[in-house]
């Protein structure tokens, strides 16, 4: 579960969060995530391999405010060779959702084509042990 106050440059001009800014909570949600499960993405980055985004669907449900404290939380749905889907839940600080969205991953090779996973990475992703 990652954490996010919402600041004013979050914001429009109505004080309500910027509809694109909720795709950056949901990376530094599923990246946060990774790291929980221990996947070095800079050492994959570093190592020419890439999980880019490949689909994003999103249904605002309710406004989010200027204060507010939201809370995203990611889980895996779906996983294979090369590809892992996403699923967020966004809810403000009472727990109405204001967001639900689905993210798929790609993983890729330094050319930008998809590229099996290893197992290790697989198998952390998935929760289970390496």
């Amino acid at each position: 579960m990652t954490k996010i106050k919402i600041y004013y440059h979050h914001t429009d001009a109505g004080g309500v969060v910027y509809y694109a800014n909720y795709l950056k909570f949901m990376e530094e949600a599923r990246t946060e995530f990774m790291a929980e499960r221990d996947v070095p993405l800079k050492e994959l980055m570093e190592k020419g391999v890439f999980f880019v985004v490949s689909r994003q669907v999103v249904d605002y449900k309710a406004p989010a405010f200027y204060g507010d404290i939201l809370e995203v939380e990611s889980k895996i749905s779906e996983i294979s060779a090369v590809r892992v889907q996403f699923e967020h839940t966004i809810k403000n600080q009472n727990g109405k959702v204001c967001v639900l969205a689905a993210t798929t991953l790609v993983h890729v090779g330094s050319n930008f084509k998809p590229k099996i996973m290893l197992d290790e990475t697989r198998k952390k992703l998935a929760g289970k042990d390496a």
